[in-house]
């Protein structure tokens, strides 16, 4: 891959060999020991990308839309609650059956930083993980990207960006479908049927389906609605109810901090929220914040930063 300067204050073009446009990426800061950037994919390739090591210690956390991924063979959706540490063997090729559009910001890690880590040591030599960001993480780490566009100094972005990052290891990988994997062990087909069935609705959802109800989410990925939501809470540890409004709230920070609203009553419309009174009391229970307060805390362009 390539790149270039693109047109777009601060954005570079990464083109593939073949000369196609993949994504326009800008730096956001270099806090000691690590490289902080953003990534928009322009990649409308729907077939899978060759295999390529990741050539760095990276945490990739999902911030709009969604693609398949594939990590040293094992098949996932992404979506904007999820999350991802790559070592630099792990093998990664992507597919993007929604087109492209999807974002997401990458922390990339030296590593003589992770040796000096109390657990750093299971980092550079365990297996990298997948798994799903936390909402009080996803938007500490969005309010990191706003005040790194907003403009901050070096000393701040590296405490900032290493308490997130030691929250966001701390974390590690979840394991929510472990009674599931107890339930289906003499049975790997079923295992893996669910986990498809699983991404099908995260695709469906992640590509628009915000404000379909159970029946007809279930109607389009061809099961019972009462097959659907056990499934779902098998292989996910959480509801139906609860990941929809993990993926409502999180497509509102997106539009919040891009500047794209208009009326909160037309926000609440696009995402499938009742009206905008259950937006507000849903983003208060999910983030603890008001619209008006998330719209402040988001900003890029002016007031002061938040610490």
């Amino acid at each position: 891959m390539s790149d270039s300067h693109d047109a777009m204050p601060g954005f570079r073009d990464a083109f593939a060999a073949d000369g196609r446009l993949q994504a326009r990426w800008r730096w956001l800061g270099c806090p000691d020991g690590m490289g902080l950037y953003e990534v928009r994919c322009h990649n409308t390739r729907r077939g899978w990308e060759p295999a390529r090591p990741s050539g760095h210690f990276t945490v990739h956390l999902a911030r709009s839309g969604g693609y398949l991924r594939r990590l040293n063979g094992r098949e996932r959706f992404v979506d904007p609650t999820s999350a991802l540490f790559l070592k630099p063997s792990d093998d990664l090729t992507i597919s993007h059956p929604l087109g492209c559009g999807d974002s997401y910001t990458v922390i990339e890690v030296d590593p003589e930083l992770l040796v000096g880590w109390a657990d750093g040591e299971r980092w550079l030599t365990g297996a990298g993980w997948e798994g799903r960001l936390r909402a009080d993480l996803d938007l500490e780490h969005r309010a990191l990207v706003a005040d790194s566009l907003r403009g901050t100094d070096r000393f701040e972005l590296t405490e900032r960006t290493h308490r997130l990052l030691g929250r966001l290891l701390a974390a590690g990988p979840d394991r929510p479908g472990e009674e599931l994997d107890r339930a289906v062990r003499r049975r790997p087909g079923t295992l893996a049927a669910h986990r498809r069935l699983t991404d099908r609705v995260r695709e469906v959802v992640s590509g628009g389906g915000y404000a379909l109800g159970l029946t007809e989410l279930a109607r389009q990925v061809h099961c019972s609605p009462h097959h659907l939501s056990r499934v779902f809470q098998w292989t996910t540890g959480q509801s139906l109810t609860a990941y929809r409004n993990q993926l409502r709230t999180r497509a509102v920070l997106t539009a919040l901090a891009a500047g794209e609203v208009a009326s909160l009553r037309g926000l609440a419309a696009e995402y499938g929220f009742a009206d905008q009174a259950h937006l507000t009391r849903t983003l208060r229970q999910q983030l603890g914040h008001s619209p008006t307060q998330l719209r402040r805390l988001l900003a890029t362009t002016s007031g002061p930063a938040r610490r």
